[in-house]
């Protein structure tokens, strides 16, 4: 089975390329977009070759790297994340879901929805990398999820998130299985990332078709 080794950077090297920045070593998404980077080999990771391409303050999701702090950086957060794979078959259509697609209109609210919820890095411009579905009642954004990360025919689902007052109504689920029924049609594999410490949605999408292909650090990095 596919491991999902190293996804940020196969994204970052191969098909989602002209997204970023940096070196033949090194990259990072360009601004705006989830704040992430990525390493061609994280064991020796060299954060010197990345900094020219970020400002003071930036702060960074960076995958499958240990090691000490480097200079001129700050560890703000030492985790662990599991990267899993779609492994099931394809969920039954739910006509009960009424969704849309987020556009540029709808931005300030994911921004909002996801500083509320915290499902991962999203940046102003990360509806720009996918199809965005969000679910809307009385013109709240309560509920989304859309496509991230991209290697070949794996296609990530990300920013999974239901604003709390709405969690209970099985939302999440269903706005995951929407994006799996969406990647399927198109031939493609879905993947996700998981805080490996959320046991919760660890086991639901184990329950939906998902497998824990392993268990990886995931930093929070800050530019000095």
């Amino acid at each position: 089975m596919e491991t999902l080794s190293n996804m940020i950077w196969r994204a970052f090297a191969g098909s989602q390329r002209l997204l970023t920045a940096g070196t033949e070593r090194a990259r990072r998404f360009a601004a705006g977009y989830s704040p992430l980077l990525a390493f061609a080999v994280p064991s020796s990771a060299d954060f010197s070759e990345i900094a020219p391409f970020c400002e003071s303050g930036e702060r960074f999701y960076c995958g499958e790297w240990t090691g000490p702090q480097p200079q001129g950086w700050k560890v703000e957060l030492d985790t662990t994340m599991c990267p899993m794979l779609w492994n099931g078959s394809p969920p039954t259509a739910d006509e009960a879901l009424h969704v849309i697609r987020l556009r540029a209109e709808h931005v300030p609210q994911a921004v909002e929805l996801t500083a509320l919820t915290r499902p991962g890095p999203f940046g102003e411009r990360t509806i720009e990398l996918g199809e965005w579905f969000g679910l809307f009642e009385d013109g709240l954004l309560v509920a989304m999820a859309g496509e991230r990360l991209q290697d070949g025919a794996l296609r990530e689902i990300s920013g999974i998130c239901t604003r709390p007052e709405y969690q209970g109504r099985g939302l999440a689920r269903r706005m995951t299985e929407l994006m799996v029924r969406r990647l399927l049609a198109r031939g493609e594999t879905p993947f996700l990332h998981v805080a490996a410490k959320n046991t919760r949605a660890v086991e639901l999408y184990r329950k939906m078709g998902f497998v824990v292909t392993r268990e990886v650090p995931m930093r929070i990095v800050v530019r000095n």
